[in-house]
Protein backbone atom coordinates (compact mmCIF):
# COMPACT_ATOMS: atom_id res chain seq x y z
CA UNK A 1 0.00 0.00 0.00
CA UNK A 2 1.17 3.46 -0.59
CA UNK A 3 0.06 6.44 1.58
CA UNK A 4 -0.37 9.90 0.26
CA UNK A 5 -0.08 13.30 2.89
CA UNK A 6 -1.56 16.10 1.46
CA UNK A 7 -0.23 19.62 2.09
CA UNK A 8 -1.44 22.92 1.91
CA UNK A 9 -3.82 22.94 -1.19
CA UNK A 10 -4.04 19.28 -1.53
CA UNK A 11 -6.62 18.12 0.50
CA UNK A 12 -8.87 15.96 -1.07
CA UNK A 13 -7.45 12.12 -2.64
CA UNK A 14 -6.82 11.37 -5.97
CA UNK A 15 -9.92 10.08 -8.30
CA UNK A 16 -9.25 6.53 -6.27
CA UNK A 17 -11.43 3.14 -7.03
CA UNK A 18 -13.14 1.79 -4.33
CA UNK A 19 -12.33 4.45 -2.02
CA UNK A 20 -13.39 4.51 1.30
CA UNK A 21 -13.26 6.82 4.84
CA UNK A 22 -11.16 4.97 7.37
CA UNK A 23 -11.34 6.04 11.04
CA UNK A 24 -8.35 4.90 12.59
CA UNK A 25 -6.66 4.96 16.11
CA UNK A 26 -3.51 5.06 17.48
CA UNK A 27 -1.66 4.85 20.46
CA UNK A 28 -0.19 8.41 19.78
CA UNK A 29 -3.77 9.65 19.39
CA UNK A 30 -5.92 10.50 16.77
CA UNK A 31 -4.51 11.79 12.90
CA UNK A 32 -5.12 14.41 11.31
CA UNK A 33 -8.35 13.56 9.68
CA UNK A 34 -9.71 9.98 8.25
CA UNK A 35 -7.95 8.07 6.07
CA UNK A 36 -9.20 7.45 2.38
CA UNK A 37 -8.33 4.02 1.50
CA UNK A 38 -8.95 3.21 -2.48
CA UNK A 39 -7.16 1.57 -5.66
CA UNK A 40 -5.16 3.24 -8.20
CA UNK A 41 -3.91 1.62 -11.27
CA UNK A 42 -4.52 -1.66 -9.09
CA UNK A 43 -2.15 -0.29 -6.68
CA UNK A 44 -4.20 -0.10 -2.71
CA UNK A 45 -3.83 3.85 -1.54
CA UNK A 46 -4.37 5.38 1.71
CA UNK A 47 -4.75 9.26 1.38
CA UNK A 48 -4.64 11.53 4.34
CA UNK A 49 -4.50 15.22 4.82
CA UNK A 50 -1.79 16.89 7.07
CA UNK A 51 -3.70 20.09 7.95
CA UNK A 52 -7.37 18.33 7.93
CA UNK A 53 -9.89 18.53 5.68
CA UNK A 54 -10.47 22.24 6.25
CA UNK A 55 -6.89 23.23 7.39
CA UNK A 56 -7.42 23.84 10.86
CA UNK A 57 -4.42 22.26 12.20
CA UNK A 58 -0.82 24.63 11.88
CA UNK A 59 2.09 23.06 11.39
CA UNK A 60 3.17 22.74 15.38
CA UNK A 61 -0.40 21.19 15.97
CA UNK A 62 0.00 18.47 13.30
CA UNK A 63 -0.11 15.18 15.08
CA UNK A 64 2.71 14.07 12.89
CA UNK A 65 3.06 11.12 15.15
CA UNK A 66 -0.47 9.62 14.85
CA UNK A 67 -0.55 10.31 11.24
CA UNK A 68 2.70 8.08 10.44
CA UNK A 69 1.02 5.40 12.93
CA UNK A 70 -1.71 5.04 11.31
CA UNK A 71 -0.62 4.60 7.45
CA UNK A 72 1.75 2.18 8.62
CA UNK A 73 -0.97 0.43 11.15
CA UNK A 74 -3.34 0.67 7.40
CA UNK A 75 -0.61 -1.55 5.56
CA UNK A 76 1.75 1.20 4.17
CA UNK A 77 5.60 0.83 3.26
CA UNK A 78 6.32 3.80 1.01
CA UNK A 79 4.49 7.56 1.65
CA UNK A 80 4.59 10.08 -1.61
CA UNK A 81 3.90 14.06 0.10
CA UNK A 82 3.47 17.06 -1.31
CA UNK A 83 4.43 20.66 0.72
CA UNK A 84 4.06 24.10 -0.19
CA UNK A 85 7.28 25.73 0.08
CA UNK A 86 8.89 29.21 -0.61
CA UNK A 87 11.97 29.75 -2.98
CA UNK A 88 15.42 30.76 -1.52
CA UNK A 89 16.82 31.06 -4.96
CA UNK A 90 16.01 33.62 -7.50
CA UNK A 91 15.85 30.60 -10.32
CA UNK A 92 13.12 28.65 -8.46
CA UNK A 93 10.39 31.05 -8.98
CA UNK A 94 6.86 30.17 -7.73
CA UNK A 95 4.88 27.12 -9.59
CA UNK A 96 8.27 25.33 -9.61
CA UNK A 97 8.32 21.47 -8.46
CA UNK A 98 10.78 20.86 -6.16
CA UNK A 99 11.66 17.22 -4.88
CA UNK A 100 14.16 17.68 -2.17
CA UNK A 101 16.88 15.05 -0.96
CA UNK A 102 17.73 17.05 2.18
CA UNK A 103 16.58 18.72 5.71
CA UNK A 104 17.79 21.32 7.66
CA UNK A 105 15.30 21.33 11.21
CA UNK A 106 14.88 24.62 12.37
CA UNK A 107 11.73 23.48 14.57
CA UNK A 108 11.38 24.01 18.30
CA UNK A 109 8.25 22.76 19.45
CA UNK A 110 7.62 19.31 18.10
CA UNK A 111 8.21 15.77 19.53
CA UNK A 112 9.91 13.94 16.76
CA UNK A 113 10.88 10.40 17.47
CA UNK A 114 8.42 7.52 18.65
CA UNK A 115 10.70 6.29 21.12
CA UNK A 116 11.80 7.63 24.94
CA UNK A 117 9.77 6.31 28.08
CA UNK A 118 12.48 3.91 28.49
CA UNK A 119 13.70 2.91 25.13
CA UNK A 120 16.77 4.81 23.57
CA UNK A 121 16.65 4.79 19.33
CA UNK A 122 19.93 6.18 17.45
CA UNK A 123 19.14 6.44 14.24
CA UNK A 124 21.37 7.07 10.98
CA UNK A 125 19.27 10.46 8.99
CA UNK A 126 21.91 11.11 6.73
CA UNK A 127 19.79 11.36 3.84
CA UNK A 128 16.57 12.00 5.26
CA UNK A 129 14.48 11.21 2.48
CA UNK A 130 14.44 7.74 0.53
CA UNK A 131 16.94 8.23 -2.43
CA UNK A 132 15.16 5.81 -4.64
CA UNK A 133 11.81 7.01 -4.49
CA UNK A 134 13.29 10.62 -4.46
CA UNK A 135 14.98 10.00 -7.93
CA UNK A 136 11.19 7.92 -8.90
CA UNK A 137 9.16 11.16 -7.95
CA UNK A 138 11.65 13.59 -10.04
CA UNK A 139 11.36 11.19 -13.03
CA UNK A 140 7.60 11.26 -12.60
CA UNK A 141 7.49 15.08 -12.47
CA UNK A 142 9.44 15.27 -15.35
CA UNK A 143 7.59 13.15 -17.17
CA UNK A 144 4.66 14.96 -16.27
CA UNK A 145 5.97 18.98 -17.39
CA UNK A 146 7.71 17.11 -20.87
CA UNK A 147 4.41 16.02 -21.12
CA UNK A 148 2.57 19.13 -20.85
CA UNK A 149 3.61 21.30 -23.32
CA UNK A 150 5.13 24.58 -22.99
CA UNK A 151 2.86 26.50 -20.69
CA UNK A 152 4.33 24.47 -18.31
CA UNK A 153 7.86 25.44 -19.19
CA UNK A 154 10.89 26.06 -18.41
CA UNK A 155 10.37 28.93 -16.25
CA UNK A 156 8.61 26.85 -14.05
CA UNK A 157 9.56 23.41 -14.49
CA UNK A 158 11.51 20.98 -11.99
CA UNK A 159 14.31 20.80 -9.64
CA UNK A 160 15.44 17.36 -8.23
CA UNK A 161 17.36 17.71 -5.49
CA UNK A 162 18.05 20.14 -3.16
CA UNK A 163 18.21 21.57 1.00
CA UNK A 164 14.15 22.08 2.18
CA UNK A 165 14.70 23.94 5.61
CA UNK A 166 11.78 23.65 7.81
CA UNK A 167 10.64 26.20 10.15
CA UNK A 168 8.71 26.41 13.47
CA UNK A 169 5.94 28.67 12.09
CA UNK A 170 2.97 29.50 11.73
CA UNK A 171 4.70 32.88 11.13
CA UNK A 172 6.56 33.23 7.74
CA UNK A 173 10.56 34.37 8.02
CA UNK A 174 11.60 37.57 9.19
CA UNK A 175 14.00 39.40 6.55
CA UNK A 176 17.46 38.48 8.25
CA UNK A 177 16.09 34.65 8.77
CA UNK A 178 15.05 34.55 4.75
CA UNK A 179 18.78 36.23 4.55
CA UNK A 180 20.47 33.83 6.39
CA UNK A 181 18.80 30.63 4.88
CA UNK A 182 20.13 31.82 1.47
CA UNK A 183 23.73 32.36 2.79
CA UNK A 184 23.41 28.79 3.59
CA UNK A 185 22.97 27.39 0.30
CA UNK A 186 19.91 26.60 0.78
CA UNK A 187 16.98 26.24 -1.70
CA UNK A 188 13.51 26.15 -0.15
CA UNK A 189 11.73 26.97 3.30
CA UNK A 190 8.83 25.65 4.41
CA UNK A 191 6.90 24.20 7.69
CA UNK A 192 5.97 20.95 7.64
CA UNK A 193 8.79 18.16 6.34
CA UNK A 194 9.87 17.96 10.15
CA UNK A 195 9.49 15.55 11.60
CA UNK A 196 7.46 13.79 8.97
CA UNK A 197 10.36 12.74 7.44
CA UNK A 198 11.75 11.22 10.93
CA UNK A 199 8.97 9.28 11.90
CA UNK A 200 8.80 8.16 8.56
CA UNK A 201 11.93 6.88 8.54
CA UNK A 202 11.57 5.39 12.43
CA UNK A 203 8.46 4.15 11.10
CA UNK A 204 10.86 1.92 7.83
CA UNK A 205 8.77 3.10 5.90
CA UNK A 206 10.34 5.03 2.52
CA UNK A 207 9.41 8.85 2.13
CA UNK A 208 9.57 11.90 -0.62
CA UNK A 209 8.30 14.47 -1.03
CA UNK A 210 7.12 16.95 -3.94
CA UNK A 211 7.08 20.36 -3.01
CA UNK A 212 5.29 23.18 -4.60
CA UNK A 213 6.86 26.58 -4.59
CA UNK A 214 4.66 29.35 -4.09
CA UNK A 215 6.27 32.38 -2.99
CA UNK A 216 9.91 34.06 -2.69
CA UNK A 217 9.86 34.13 1.11
CA UNK A 218 11.02 37.72 2.12
CA UNK A 219 14.78 37.78 1.04
CA UNK A 220 13.22 38.74 -2.51
CA UNK A 221 12.91 42.93 -2.25
CA UNK A 222 10.20 42.94 -4.71
CA UNK A 223 8.64 39.99 -2.73
CA UNK A 224 6.94 40.27 0.58
CA UNK A 225 5.08 36.90 1.08
CA UNK A 226 1.01 36.71 1.97
CA UNK A 227 -1.13 34.14 2.55
CA UNK A 228 -3.18 35.39 -0.76
CA UNK A 229 -0.41 34.33 -2.87
CA UNK A 230 0.73 31.16 -1.17
CA UNK A 231 -2.80 29.77 -1.48
CA UNK A 232 -3.31 31.28 -5.47
CA UNK A 233 0.18 29.60 -6.26
CA UNK A 234 -0.96 26.42 -4.40
CA UNK A 235 -3.68 26.73 -6.27
CA UNK A 236 -1.86 26.40 -9.52
CA UNK A 237 0.45 24.06 -8.74
CA UNK A 238 -2.41 21.39 -7.36
CA UNK A 239 -2.83 20.13 -10.91
CA UNK A 240 1.06 19.26 -11.25
CA UNK A 241 1.58 17.96 -8.55
CA UNK A 242 -1.46 15.41 -8.85
CA UNK A 243 -0.56 14.74 -12.06
CA UNK A 244 3.22 13.77 -10.97
CA UNK A 245 2.27 11.29 -7.68
CA UNK A 246 0.12 9.73 -10.01
CA UNK A 247 2.40 9.17 -12.55
CA UNK A 248 4.87 8.01 -9.60
CA UNK A 249 1.98 5.63 -8.13
CA UNK A 250 1.70 4.30 -11.98
CA UNK A 251 5.14 3.80 -12.22
CA UNK A 252 6.33 2.44 -9.04
CA UNK A 253 8.44 -0.81 -8.83
CA UNK A 254 6.60 -3.48 -6.83
CA UNK A 255 9.93 -4.42 -4.22
CA UNK A 256 11.20 -1.51 -2.42
CA UNK A 257 15.47 -1.25 -3.55
CA UNK A 258 16.25 0.34 -0.35
CA UNK A 259 17.26 0.26 3.20
CA UNK A 260 14.33 1.91 4.50
CA UNK A 261 12.16 -1.45 5.33
CA UNK A 262 15.43 -2.16 8.01
CA UNK A 263 16.25 1.38 9.02
CA UNK A 264 15.82 0.38 12.99
CA UNK A 265 18.08 -2.54 12.62
CA UNK A 266 21.01 -1.90 15.05
CA UNK A 267 19.42 0.72 16.26
CA UNK A 268 17.81 0.57 19.97
CA UNK A 269 20.03 1.45 22.69
CA UNK A 270 18.30 -0.09 25.14
CA UNK A 271 18.21 -3.93 26.42
CA UNK A 272 14.54 -5.53 25.33
CA UNK A 273 14.74 -6.89 28.66
CA UNK A 274 14.98 -3.42 30.42
CA UNK A 275 12.17 -1.42 28.08
CA UNK A 276 9.18 -0.73 30.34
CA UNK A 277 6.04 -3.03 29.27
CA UNK A 278 3.89 0.16 28.16
CA UNK A 279 6.83 1.36 26.06
CA UNK A 280 6.82 -2.18 24.34
CA UNK A 281 2.98 -2.65 23.77
CA UNK A 282 2.51 1.08 22.29
CA UNK A 283 6.06 0.65 19.95
CA UNK A 284 5.02 -3.17 18.59
CA UNK A 285 3.94 -2.45 15.32
CA UNK A 286 7.11 -0.42 14.90
CA UNK A 287 9.82 -2.19 17.07
CA UNK A 288 8.48 -5.63 17.75
CA UNK A 289 10.59 -7.32 15.27
CA UNK A 290 13.77 -6.00 17.05
CA UNK A 291 12.40 -6.89 20.31
CA UNK A 292 11.37 -10.66 20.36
Amino acid sequence: MIGLIGGSGIYEALDLDAGHEETVETPFGAPSGSVTVGELDGREIAFLPRHGPDHELSPTEVPYRANIYALKQLGVDRVLATNAVGSLREELPPQTLVVPDQLFDRTRHRTTSFFGDGMVVHMGFAEPYCPHMTSHLAAAAETVDDGAGAGSGAEAGVEEGGTYVCIEGPQYSTRAESEFYRAQGWDIVGMTAVPEAKLAREAELCYATVAGVTDYDVWKEDSEVSLQEVLDNAAANEERINATIRRAIETMPDERDCDCAHALDGTINTAAEAIPDETRERLTLLAGDYLD
